[in-house]
């Protein structure tokens, strides 16, 4: 008994060691999350997909047929980030801009789980389950895609991204199907807490970057919405706010234009730089 006992022991020491050794700890890895301006609005300008970086790399959280990525494995950040059928994001040009800007032995990787339409309460273990069956009938494609719980998919993504480098923030865009909701702040409280939490993440070294809706210099729809989501760092100290404030949208005023999606991932990773503590040597 206690010879077996030892050797489960070496075992598990001899797992976590491999693990270290794996985790490149300059391999910066970002959850992304959101509704459908993280998943990303339809329409990809052909010069985004010629894209070649390889120290921006994607997790795939479902499968690309098309292009021949598999579930839980890093592929070159080509756009779509997401899912096969969504388009360009924020998650596009925050990575494209930190890896630039960080020194050229550093990579950046991101994991988007996002579903267009939805709650905060999707990302809510415990909200979830009464969301669900009371979801649109055109959001199930999406949630099918995450076997019916984009939050565990989220996570256990995370966790695969975790063997490979170390999680450095989670990036959220979510508000429009919350508009007026008074209680949204609490809500994504939950959420980022549960998250750190599964992930054993301390806030103090993983913080949370909300961006702005389509803003009113827009005509956005849900612009109102952006003071409440300007306010979060009040609740969550590690919490910080992008802006959106110029970032052209599409004549819907729901969603941003290629253009908007460039620069407001521009802004989440200039938000994201110095969270880093990253020293750049000088060019």
């Amino acid at each position: 008994m206690k010879t077996s006992l030892c050797r489960l022991l070496l075992a598990g020491l001899l797992l976590a060691g491999a693990v270290a050794r794996a985790q490149d700890k300059n391999f910066h890895v970002f959850l992304c999350l959101g509704q459908s301006n993280m998943e990303g609005f339809p329409g990809i300008p052909a010069e985004e997909k010629s894209y070649a970086e390889p120290r921006f790399q994607v997790l795939a959280a479902v499968d690309f047929p098309a292009l021949g990525r598999e579930q839980g494995k890093w592929y070159p950040a080509v756009p779509p980030l997401c899912r096969p059928n969504s388009g360009m994001s924020p998650a596009d040009y925050f990575g494209r801009t930190l890896v630039a800007a960080l020194p050229a032995d550093h990579r950046v990787g991101v994991v988007n789980v996002s579903v267009g339409g939805c709650k905060i309460e999707l990302f809510n273990p415990e909200a979830f389950p009464e969301y669900i069956p009371n979801a649109p009938a055109w959001m199930k494609g999406a949630l099918n895609a995450y076997a019916g719980n984009p939050y565990q998919r989220l996570v256990d993504m995370a966790r695969v991204a975790q063997q490979s480098g170390v999680i450095r923030g989670i990036l959220l865009h979510q508000g429009e199907s919350n508009v007026g909701d008074p209680a949204w702040s609490t809500k994504v409280k939950a959420v980022y807490e549960k998250l750190l939490a599964d992930l054993g993440l301390n806030a103090a070294e993983v913080p949370l970057l909300v961006g702005g809706l389509v803003p009113a210099d827009q005509q956005g729809k849900c612009a109102s919405m952006n003071p409440v989501i300007a306010d979060l760092p009040k609740l969550i100290p590690t919490a910080h706010f992008v802006s959106s404030d110029g970032c052209e949208a599409v004549g819907d005023k729901l969603h941003f234009s290629p253009a908007g999606y460039r620069e407001l991932g521009r802004r989440y990773a200039e938000k994201m730089r110095p969270l880093l503590r990253v020293a750049v040597p000088a060019r």
